[in-house]
């Protein structure tokens, strides 16, 4: 009975010791306004809390805050979910190969990026490339302010591809025809979802992975093949004069999609750092992931929750088990 009781009260010694070293695995998650960063944020926020023991904390931001707060390394955000390049690569730039104090996974993800329409309003007028939306027709047909002009959702405040897509219009010849609008992304499924409700035109900016592909019948639309001379896209964190000095009259070549990381997470968090190089997505479970809380409405938590338990066998891959 001695041997039985001294091995507890070892066993209880050890298991106190340990509570500070795994309490002190935390991390700051930054949160983009996007779907799929939202839902890749949580899954990594699910594997630190339930498979590491950490706490978690959840920071909302845009690329620019995120980005300078991992630089700073006080902890303040410590990673982004969802880099997308090269649309954000002026900031991968200065604070990875630059400044040196931010890390960026090297499994990521492949992203499409575009413009849709709704396949009935698609195929009820002929629209299959990038250049129909010009046409006095089309324009007419999206045009629900009635200033004469069509509206094309070109992406959120803050988006860098918001950015590429504001010059697309202008280089494609489109400015005397569209409008070019940013909002929050819930505005534009909102949209989407009246405008084929009531059979009225609408397009927007699309890319995959993403919810939108399981909720509407939706179409890309063909653009010019990707041409690196016809691709110079400045960025404004790199020049003020950004959209005069930009080009872009060219499709988007296909995106590296992953996530990065404050360099002081290292030294502060390590396991979590260490699962951070190892976690790696495919765009089909983002789309699954941003489907189920765009479309069923369901909170990012309780989703992410679901897939890591679903998912154990690759969950233990991340974490070395």
């Amino acid at each position: 009975m001695k041997t039985i009781l001294k091995s507890l009260s070892l066993a209880t010694a050890v298991s106190v010791f340990a509570l500070p070293a795994l309490a002190s695995e935390e991390v700051k998650i930054g949160v983009p306004s996007w779907t799929g960063a939202q839902a890749i944020a949580h899954v990594l926020g699910e594997v630190v809390t339930s498979r590491i023991g950490g706490q978690v904390e959840y920071v909302p931001g845009n690329n620019a805050t995120i980005f300078q707060a991992m630089d700073q390394g006080k902890g303040d955000i410590d990673v982004h979910p969802d880099v997308w390049l090269p649309n954000q690569e002026s900031f991968t730039k200065q604070y990875v190969d630059e400044a040196g104090t931010v890390t960026l996974s090297s499994n990521p993800y492949q992203g499409n990026q575009g413009f849709c329409v709704s396949k009935q309003f698609g195929e009820a007028n002929n629209i299959t490339d990038i250049a129909d939306l010009g046409r006095p027709d089309i324009a007419a047909l999206m045009d629900s302010d009635g200033n004469g002009k069509g509206e094309l959702w070109i992406g959120a405040p803050g988006w860098a591809s918001a950015n590429v897509n504001e010059v697309k219009v202008r280089d494609y010849g489109l400015l005397d025809f569209i409008e070019p609008i940013r909002a929050e992304e819930a505005v534009k499924t909102a949209r989407i979802k009246d405008s084929i409700a009531k059979g009225e035109g609408y397009a927007f900016y699309c890319y995959e992975p993403h919810a939108v592909w399981f909720m509407f019948d939706v179409m890309m639309l063909t653009e010019p093949t990707f041409d690196e001379a016809k691709y110079v896209m400045v960025q404004p964190s790199d020049d003020p004069n950004w959209y005069e000095n930009s080009m872009v009259a060219t499709k988007d070549a296909l995106k590296d999609v992953q996530i990065a990381w404050s360099n002081s997470l290292e030294e502060r968090s390590p396991a979590i750092a260490e699962f951070f190089a190892n976690f790696s997505l495919n765009a089909e479970d983002v789309s699954q992931l941003a489907f189920e809380i765009s479309a069923n409405g369901r909170d990012p938590a309780e989703v992410a929750a679901e897939w890591v338990n679903a998912n154990s066998d690759r969950v233990d891959g991340w974490l070395g088990l």
